[in-house]
C-alpha cells in the first residue's frame, strides 16, 4: 500500500473508531442502568426519588436500543463500504453525520438524566417530555441520514464506473440496510417533527395519541430489523473468514436483504393489537406480513449453516455435531457470533408468538415482551456487535486485541446471562407479571408473591450481563492502552463458494427495490393513518407522571 493510500485509510479508520467507541460508551452506560433496573424490580434496591425507576428505565432503553446499536451499525456499515469500494472519500459528510448524531445523543441524554424525559425509549404520548429530548432524538436520526448519504454515494459511484459489475456484497448489504432505515425513519421523523415537538413547546393544544403511536411503530419494528440487518452484515460477509470458509451463495444473500428491505416496514401494527382505534383488517394485514419476515430469517439459517458445512466437509467432517465442533469456538469473535445465533433461535420463536393475535393477547402487556426484546436485541444484535468489535478494532487501530481470554469469557458470560434473564422474564410473563411498572408487589397480593423468585433470577442474569459488559469495556479500552502492534490492518471479506451460480442482475438493483419497499409501506399505512386522522375524538393535552 502506498504512503498516500495508507494515510487515507487511517483517516477513514478514525471515523469508524469514533462511531464504534461512542457506541461502546453508550453500551457501558446502558449496562449500568440495566443492572439498577433489574435490582430495583427484584426489590434488591429502592430507587431514590431524585432518580426514580422510570428515569433508570428510560436511560437504559435509549442508550442500549437506540444509541449503542445505531452507532455500531453506522460504524460497521461505513467500514465495510469503504473497504469494499475503493474510491476517494468525502469524509466531511461522514464526520458531519457523527457529530450530528453525537450532539443529538448528548442533548437527549441530558434531558433524560435531568428528569425531563422519563418517557421510555418509545416516548409514548400522552406522556410529555422536554422538547429538547425530541430535538435530540431527531438529530440522532438526521445524523444517520448523513451516514446513509455517504454510503449511497459510494454505491452510486461504483455503479457508474463499473458498469456490468455487481456491487461488492458488503457495500450492497450496507446500502440495503440504510435504504430500509431511511424508509422506516420517515415515520418517526414525521411524528417527532410534525407532532411531538410543536406539542412539547406548547404550540398546539394537544396530541392525537393513536396517530403518534401508529407513526412510532411504523418506525419501531423496522428498528428491530435495522439491528438484525446490521448483524447479518457480519454474519454473511465477515464470519466465514473466521474459519477460512466461503459464503454459501451471493444470490441468496442479496435476496435475503431484499426481502428484509421489502417486508421490515409494513409490519408495525402487530405491536398495536390492543389499540382500539385501528381496524381489524389492518391488524390482519400486518400479521400476515409479519409472518412473511420469517422468510429471510429461514433463508439466513439455511445459508449460514450451509457455509459451516461446506467448510466442515473440506476437513472430512460430516453431520451436525461434527460440523459444529469443527468451528473455531476458541476465537472470541466467532464464539460471540455463534452464541448470538443460538439466542436468535429463541428470539424467533417468541416473535412468532407475539405476531399471533390470539397469543399476543395473553403476553402483550407482560414482561414476556421484555424477555423477548432482550433475547433479540441482546442476542443476535448486541452479541454479534461485541464479537465483531473483536475483529474490527484491530483492523482499525493496528493493535492486537488486549486479551483473547477475557474476550472469550465475555462472550460466554453474555450468553449465559442473557439466557438466564430472558428466560425468567418469559416464564414470569406467562404468569401475568406486567411490564413498564416500577413496583409489582400489588399490595402484597398472593399472585404477585409468586413472581418475586423469577425477578431474583432475572436480577442474577442481569448481574452476569453487567460483568460481561464491563469485561468488554476493559478489552476495548485495553487494546488502545496496551498499544501492541499487529502485523496487518487489512480486512478480507467472505467470497462465494465455487458451486454458487451467477447473481441475476435484478438482485443488484438496490434503489429500484427501494421504490417497491416505499410503495408497500404506503399501502400498509395510508389506510389506517387516514382513518385515525378522520375519526379522532379529542386531543390529549399531555401529562407528566414523574
Amino acid at each position: 500500500m502506498s504512503a498516500s493510500a495508507d494515510r487515507a485509510q487511517r483517516a477513514e479508520n478514525r471515523l469508524v473508531i469514533a462511531h464504534v467507541y461512542t457506541g461502546t460508551v453508550a453500551f457501558v452506560l446502558g449496562a449500568l442502568f440495566g443492572l439498577l433496573q433489574v435490582f430495583s424490580r427484584a426489590d434488591a434496591i429502592t430507587a431514590p426519588p431524585w432518580f426514580d425507576y422510570y428515569r433508570i428505565l428510560t436511560t437504559h432503553g435509549v442508550m442500549m436500543a437506540l444509541v449503542f446499536t445505531t452507532f455500531f451499525i453506522t460504524g460497521l456499515s461505513t467500514f465495510v463500504t469503504y473497504r469494499s469500494i475503493p474510491r476517494a472519500r468525502l469524509l466531511v459528510i461522514g464526520w458531519l453525520g457523527w457529530w450530528v448524531m453525537l450532539a443529538g445523543t448528548l442533548m437527549a441524554a441530558y434531558e433524560i438524566l435531568a428528569g425531563n424525559a422519563t418517557v421510555l425509549y418509545t416516548f409514548y404520548a400522552p406522556l410529555k417530555a422536554s422538547p429538547w429530548f425530541y430535538i435530540g432524538a431527531t438529530l440522532l436520526i438526521v445524523g444517520t441520514w448523513l451516514v446513509a448519504t455517504d454510503i449511497f454515494a459510494n454505491v452510486i459511484w461504483w455503479r457508474r464506473t463499473h458498469r456490468g459489475e455487481r456491487i461488492p456484497l458488503p457495500a450492497f448489504c450496507a446500502a440495503t440496510t440504510f435504504l430500509m432505515w431511511w424508509i422506516a425513519t420517515l415515520g418517526v421523523a414525521t411524528e417527532v417533527i410534525g407532532i411531538l415537538i410543536p406539542w412539547a413547546f406548547g404550540w398546539t393544544p394537544g396530541v392525537n395519541v393513536l396517530l403518534t403511536r401508529l407513526l412510532f411503530w411504523y418506525f419501531g419494528h423496522p428498528l428491530v430489523y435495522f439491528w438484525i440487518m446490521g448483524a447479518y452484515i457480519a454474519w454473511y460477509n465477515i464470519v466465514p473468514t473466521y474459519y477460512k470458509g466461503h459464503l454459501f451463495s451471493d444470490s441468496l444473500t442479496r435476496l435475503t436483504f431484499i426481502f428484509l428491505l421489502l417486508l421490515s416496514t409494513p409490519v408495525g401494527i402487530h405491536h398495536e393489537f390492543l389499540e382500539p382505534g385501528i381496524a381489524d383488517r389492518w391488524k390482519m394485514l400486518h400479521t400476515v406480513l409479519t409472518y412473511g419476515v420469517a422468510i429471510p430469517s429461514f433463508l439466513t439459517a439455511f445459508a449460514i449453516f450451509a457455509s459451516f458445512e461446506l467448510k466442515a466437509r473440506t476437513l472430512g467432517k460430516i453431520g451436525f455435531w461434527a460440523t459444529a465442533r469443527s468451528l473455531p469456538w476458541d476465537n472470541p469473535a466467532f464464539a460471540a457470533t455463534g452464541y448470538a445465533m443460538l439466542l436468535f433461535i429463541l428470539g424467533g420463536f417468541g416473535g412468532l408468538v407475539n405476531a399471533s393475535y390470539n397469543m399476543d393477547l395473553l403476553v402483550h402487556n407482560t414482561i414476556w415482551v421484555v424477555g423477548h426484546f432482550h433475547v433479540t436485541v441482546g442476542g443476535p444484535a448486541a452479541l454479534t456487535f461485541l464479537g465483531t468489535a473483536y475483529w474490527l478494532i484491530p483492523k482499525l487501530t493496528g493493535r492486537e486485541l488486549w486479551s483473547k481470554t477475557w474476550a472469550l469469557w465475555q462472550a460466554r458470560l453474555w450468553f449465559v446471562g442473557m439466557l438466564v434473564m430472558s428466560m425468567a422474564m418469559h416464564l414470569v410473563g406467562l404468569m401475568g407479571e406486567p411490564r413498564r411498572t416500577a413496583s409489582v408487589d400489588y399490595l402484597g397480593s398472593a399472585v404477585a408473591t409468586l413472581w418475586h423468585p423469577y425477578n431474583l433470577v432475572a436480577a442474577a442474569g442481569g448481574t452476569i450481563l453487567f460483568v460481561s459488559a464491563m469485561m468488554f469495556a476493559v478489552v476495548a479500552i485495553g487494546t488502545l492502552v496496551a498499544n501492541r502492534k499487529t502485523q496487518t490492518m487489512d480486512a478480507d471479506f467472505a467470497t462465494p463458494s465455487e458451486e454458487s451460480g451467477a447473481t441475476p442482475a435484478i438482485f443488484d438493483r438496490i434503489f429500484r427495490w427501494g421504490v417497491v419497499a416505499l410503495v408497500l409501506a404506503v399501502l400498509a399505512y395510508a389506510g389506517p393513518i387516514a382513518e385515525l386522522m378522520h375519526t379522532q375524538g379529542f386531543l390529549a393535552p399531555g401529562m407528566r407522571t414523574w
